[in-house]
């Protein structure tokens, strides 16, 4: 990439060129004038006159030749600061055409001044709500279960022993700023038969990087440098976690992908083993965070197994953080028919305890006849805003024209963010 010095965007805040350029120019000028009065003749202009004029009664000539050696090293220390800042708005951006990659280093630096948000879940629910947080903020930690058994991710938990990827390829991909082909390829799925078939790429990927490293998290951390990602991906737990249910009629199933069962109602699930720990990098984010985000995604097999792990939940009830439960815009054939959003939240309170949330965000926009008819044929309806139950459970509706406009009835990405940092700046 041919880099153009000339253009001003170099100058565009955030960059942190401008400082360094002041810093050697206000270098140059205490050279120049600590050389004039050592050699004891003018070789400047007038400004350099009304320098000297104005320190030279404070110090003598030796002072001015230890002001000569400050200044030399000011002088270095401001070509420094120019090349890092150059550098560090560089880093990542060097496959962009020269007329690109500015704009996206002053992208990155605006991005860096964002909140801190911190969102816990999985599925899509999750990915798709980091797709639209990280267009206003690259301070952004997704906390992600590790509960899955089902499919790609199930068989290399099965086989290799390790915590399955699916959700956490998702929020990688979600949070991506690199190449679309980047992208595919980590969400490419092999379907040509053999023992390939149904594996995906990104998984395979991560499962390799394991193997390779020693180290799930290593393995994650990784993938989000080959990604470019904004922000970071954490499991919720480094334990080998199982995922149980109990139903209204007492029974109990194991197994996360066995859960949805749309002829039994589900009384509560659990993790085993039930003393699984979160790492201390989880629990440092939630501390630390301006905002956290629950939701949306599966109730009973997403979001509620988050914060059964360790002290996850009591970290975020002690948070001082903006606390939001986004809930879903469709109910869940076999884990949520029938629900309200106060039974989501309620739900959730019955496995942690009340006062975990201060808002929730809901959907008042109508779908189209034809996807809500075509929802319904799958056992999903439109979840009931019953706003009095809610402000009875101590909490405030937030409520925004969420639905997507790509043919599902989902949240859109960069709607809902917005309703969420809406909730920081009314706050």
């Amino acid at each position: 990439m041919k880099i153009d010095f000339s253009n001003k965007k170099w100058l565009y805040p955030g960059i942190g060129i401008k400082r360094w350029i002041l810093l050697l120019t206000i270098s140059l000028i205490l050279v120049s004038a600590g050389i004039s009065i050592l050699l004891g003749y003018q070789i400047i202009s007038y400004l350099e006159i009304m320098i000297i004029s104005f320190l030279f009664p404070f110090v003598g000539n030796l002072s001015f030749f230890v002001d000569l050696i400050a200044a030399i090293v000011l002088i270095i220390l401001g070509i420094w600061g120019i090349f890092t800042s150059m550098k560090g708005a560089l880093k990542g951006f060097y496959h962009l055409e020269a007329n690109e990659f500015l704009d996206k280093a002053f992208e990155r630096k605006i991005l860096e001044k964002g909140p801190r948000v911190v969102t816990l879940g999985g599925g899509t629910g999750l990915s798709n709500l980091l797709r639209g947080l990280k267009n206003y903020t690259s301070n952004l930690t997704a906390v992600v279960t590790v509960a899955d058994d089902g499919g790609s991710s199930g068989k290399l938990r099965d086989e290799l022993g390790i915590l399955p990827p699916g959700d956490i390829r998702n929020c990688l991909v979600a949070l991506a700023d690199t190449e679309p082909l980047m992208e595919e390829l980590f969400q490419y799925r092999f379907n040509t038969g053999g023992d390939l078939e149904g594996h995906n790429f990104g998984n395979l990927f991560i499962a390799s990087l394991t193997e390779i490293l020693g180290d799930f998290e290593e393995a994650i951390r990784e993938s989000s440098k080959v990604l470019a990602i904004r922000g970071k991906v954490l499991p919720a737990t480094n334990e080998d976690v199982r995922l149980g249910a109990v139903y209204s009629d007492k029974t109990v199933l194991m197994g996360e992908s066995n859960i949805p069962e749309p002829k039994k109602k589900i009384d509560r699930v659990f993790l085993q083993p039930s003393s699984c720990e979160s790492s201390p990098e989880v629990l440092k984010a939630i501390e630390e965070a301006e905002i956290i985000v629950i939701g949306p995604g599966s109730l009973y097999t997403s979001i509620i197994p988050n914060l059964l792990v360790g002290n996850i939940a009591d970290k975020i009830r002690e948070s001082k953080a903006i606390k939001i439960f986004v809930c879903n815009v469709m109910t869940q054939a076999g884990e949520t028919t029938g629900y309200s959003v106060s039974d989501h939240i309620k739900a959730i309170y019955k496995h942690t305890g009340a006062g975990l949330f201060d808002y929730v965000v809901v959907n008042k926009e109508e779908s189209s006849r034809e996807l809500i008819k075509r929802y319904r044929e799958e056992g999903a309806h439109q979840v009931k805003v019953d706003k009095k139950k809610i402000r009875e459970l101590g909490i405030k509706v937030v409520e925004g024209n969420l639905l997507s406009r790509e043919g599902y009835i989902r949240h859109d990405p960069d709607e809902l963010a917005k309703v969420i940092l809406g909730v920081m700046k009314d706050r």
